[in-house]
């Protein structure tokens, strides 16, 4: 299931590389198994799981739910090519404020574990998008929130971005009170 495991500048974020099996019929990529994910250091609880797609050049993010209801995510993209970015947002961390990038490609199954106090979002590259969810808490509208993407150093490389209203609300990184501790 696990072909590699790539550990993240991010402690404890990673990036999974999975196997896959195809055959005339078609492909099985198996994202998720307990005792295999354990064993690579990941103990989660799933609560929740949905999916979102989206076009060319969308971002998304960048996202969080803040505690009670903050949640540890398995993030894949089933179709398509996306960067998924992270940001630490844990005090006493030492790479609080930092980001890392991951490129997720369906054709190239692999997966990112996101821990509790990182931020997560991601922008399209290819025409579509479809992006699958696995979260440790139902989501919460009053803990759901998020942080201006353009307010990190990564957003530089972003070209014509279509972004939600509400993603565009959100604060900067520079005006954030973090309820997150390492």
């Amino acid at each position: 299931m696990i072909s590699e495991i790539k550990e993240s500048k991010i402690k404890g974020c990673k990036q999974i590389v999975l196997n896959q099996f195809t055959d005339k019929r078609g492909t099985f990529i198996k994202t998720f198994h307990e005792e295999i994910f354990e064993g690579a250091g990941i103990k989660m609880h799933l609560a929740e799981e949905y999916f979102t797609s989206s076009v060319k050049n969308v971002f998304r993010g960048m996202h969080f739910q803040t505690p009670p209801a903050d949640h540890e995510k398995i993030v894949y993209c089933n179709i398509g090519i996306i960067t998924d970015f992270i940001v630490d947002l844990r005090i006493g961390s030492p790479t609080y404020g930092e980001y890392d990038a991951f490129e997720l490609d369906g054709e190239k199954p692999s997966l990112v574990y996101i821990p509790k106090g990182l931020a997560h979002g991601f922008f399209v590259h290819s025409p579509l998008a479809v992006m699958q969810y696995k979260v440790s808490t139902v989501y919460d509208l009053k803990c759901d929130t998020g942080l201006l993407y353009s307010s990190f150093d990564f957003a530089k490389d972003i070209r014509n971005a279509i972004v939600s209203d509400r993603d565009l609300g959100f604060p900067s990184f520079d005006n954030f009170k973090s309820p997150f501790k390492f």
